[in-house]
């Protein structure tokens, strides 16, 4: 969803530090901070986990968030969070199912901020990047009945341009075109 529509689900991430090493560890995701946009005043409220943002993104249409949602908030609130380019933004789509137990969504932003890759990582640690890999693990894993592949959502966030850093070259949208070679 776009800046300032009503009840846009938000996902934070901080400017990355450069590390000389990668981890071979879990997969981490970007995201360091989740909100959510209240239906009816528009201000942005932080959430204290993934999981309580992934039930209110996944239910967004049929019961949008709204500040009283939240013990002791109230439209009249101050935003916990503000909208800026103090970080960068990523906007999920609305209704994307919660991720079932034992699984991880991880979404990670590229080093040129062009996109978000998302993936899941399966309760025995196996990392899966597209719809088909779900499928045949699902198949291969009978124990895991209870997650049907629709459970599972593969598109990424919006990276909200205005909140990228100055800083990160970007790329130029017509830049992956082939130009034509001249004859001799």
């Amino acid at each position: 969803m776009e800046k300032g529509s009503a009840n846009g689900s938000s996902a934070v991430k901080k400017s990355p530090k450069s590390s000389a090493k990668k981890s071979r560890g879990p997969p981490q995701s970007s995201v360091d901070t989740f909100a959510v946009q209240c239906n009816d005043c528009f201000k942005w409220r932080t959430l204290a986990t993934e999981e309580e943002f992934e039930e209110y993104r996944s239910k967004q249409s049929e019961d949008p968030f709204v500040c009283s949602k939240r013990e002791g908030i109230v439209c009249d609130s101050p935003a916990d969070i503000e909208y800026d380019s103090s970080r960068t933004w990523v906007m999920d789509k609305p209704n994307i199912p919660k991720t079932p137990k034992g699984f991880q969504r991880v979404i990670v932003l590229r080093r040129d901020y062009s996109k978000m890759d998302v993936q899941y990582v399966t309760p025995d640690g196996t990392r899966i990047r597209a719809a088909p890999g779900i499928i045949a693990y699902l198949k291969e894993h009978p124990e895991y009945n209870y997650a049907s592949p629709s459970d599972f959502c593969f598109t990424s966030p919006k990276v909200m341009s205005d909140t990228i850093p100055e800083h990160i070259e970007r790329k130029n949208p017509g830049s992956s075109i082939k130009k034509p070679k001249k004859s001799s």
